[in-house]
């Protein structure tokens, strides 16, 4: 029942979005190439890579809804925030409207309360507009979730109503200079004073840092390791806390990315998210849906890029011939199909794992992550070698799905610690 009522509020949002002389039967798919590209609506519907394949009524009109959405707000500005570095809150603003800020959380609190599958489907689809901002989107769900799930009734209350419709943005606040991988061994320290805790370090590497509101951050406050740490919501313009300089990406310019300093940065006591010690286990968690998020979005680039090149390989002639009528050319397109429709049935098989809280969710995860995200940059890549000349042109998309996704394979737990997890789990 919940699920039909999200479904049902989403629709009649997007409805109420929608401009005029435009409907559900109308023509659409939530593609829009720029330059000498056209534009083009997606037709996988029905093909070997329809990513409608296995999926209920219901979660067919999440997608639907999550197409439609990337088809108007996303593709048509996908370029312009990527060359000018925009992080796009009003659109983000907009995907809150429909339920897209709290996908997984609770709705009592304002969350859909839809299951990780439906968020792995909506989130390639989303991808296939903006991978960039996709992938905030999925972060920001994230931070979400780790609050609905760990946090008090009051936390709840107070922060996931915002968080959800997406009036308030958040970042995940884990890796600093000296601890990546190493995540257990972090130094930022929060100490105790009374009613509050005096936090003091620095984050690096953070997603919309200096323009979120909502910030969980892990710091130490017990002994050396993953025992010692525990997680805190800091709220944007808390004393104490500063932004680092903008970093310059390769890729996902639609989000900024900055240091988070912290310099006796005073927080209340009620902003601990848990209890003390269990910071680590709940970023962890938390990741292990991150994960899923992210390989979601790289199925959204995937999918695009096969079918852009679709297009190109009809039209572009070489030798008096269509492309396309090349064997060697139909032979590479097969094997980046089967790579997408084997990645996607993985990330689904992982998001299922997860929702049923699977003794072995982890490692499923992590497969499925590494899998996902190193076969469809691939996926990218060779669809930008297939443009030949016209890849590598700002005008052609598949540049930025290649640019945007490639980061895929070292966020969220880089893609050798995936293969740490996996192992060890052989191993144990």
């Amino acid at each position: 029942m919940m699920f039909r009522r999200s479904v049902e509020r989403a629709l009649a949002v997007l409805q109420a979005l929608r401009p005029p002389g435009t409907g559900a039967g109308a023509a659409r798919r939530p593609f829009r190439p720029w330059g000498r590209g056209g534009m083009r609506c997606f037709s996988a519907n029905g093909t070997c890579i329809d990513p409608a394949d296995g999926l209920s009524s219901e979660q067919k009109e999440f997608q639907r809804v999550a197409l439609d959405f990337a088809e108007r707000e996303l593709s048509p500005h996908m370029r312009e925030w990527d060359e000018k570095e925009e992080f796009p809150v009003p659109v983000l603003q907009k995907a809150g409207k429909l339920g897209f800020g709290g996908v997984y959380v609770r709705d009592d609190v304002g969350g859909s309360g839809l299951s990780r599958l439906d968020a792995s489907v909506i989130f390639e689809a989303l991808s296939t507009g903006c991978v960039s901002t996709s992938a905030y989107l999925s972060i920001h769900n994230m931070c979400a979730w780790m609050v609905d799930k760990f946090g008090s009734e009051g936390q709840r209350k107070k922060f996931l109503p915002s968080l959800c419709t997406m009036e308030r943005q958040s970042s995940y606040c884990l890796t600093e200079p000296s601890a990546g991988s190493d995540a257990a061994n972090i130094v930022t320290k929060a100490t105790r004073h009374g009613n509050t805790y005096v936090l003091n370090g620095s984050k690096a590497f953070i997603s919309g840092a200096g323009e979120t509101d909502v910030y969980l951050i892990m710091c130490r406050t017990g002994e050396p390791g993953a025992g010692g740490i525990s997680c805190f919501i800091v709220e944007k313009g808390t004393a104490g806390l500063s932004f680092g300089a903008k970093e310059k990406k390769v890729g996902w310019n639609s989000q900024p990315t900055r240091m988070v300093n912290l310099e006796d940065c005073a927080v209340p006591a009620e902003n601990l998210v848990g209890s003390e010690g269990q910071g680590f286990s709940i970023a962890m968690k938390g990741l292990n849906g991150g994960r899923i998020n992210i390989a979601s979005c790289s199925l959204g680039a995937a999918w695009a890029s096969i079918e852009q090149t679709v297009d190109y390989l009809k039209q572009r002639k070489a030798f008096g011939h269509p492309l396309s009528d090349f064997q060697h050319l139909q032979f590479k397109l097969a094997d980046m199909a089967t790579g997408l429709v084997a990645s996607r049935l993985m990330v689904r098989n992982a998001a299922r794992a997860l929702e049923s809280g699977a003794q072995n969710m982890v490692p499923l995860c992590s497969m499925a992550k590494r899998f996902a995200t190193d076969t469809c940059f691939h996926i990218c890549n060779d669809a930008l070698q297939l443009h030949g000349g016209y890849g590598y042109l700002m005008d052609y998309p598949v540049q930025q799905y290649m640019r945007d996704c490639r980061v895929h394979q070292i966020l969220e737990g880089t893609n050798e610690i995936m293969r740490l997890l996996v192992s060890r789990d052989l191993l144990s």
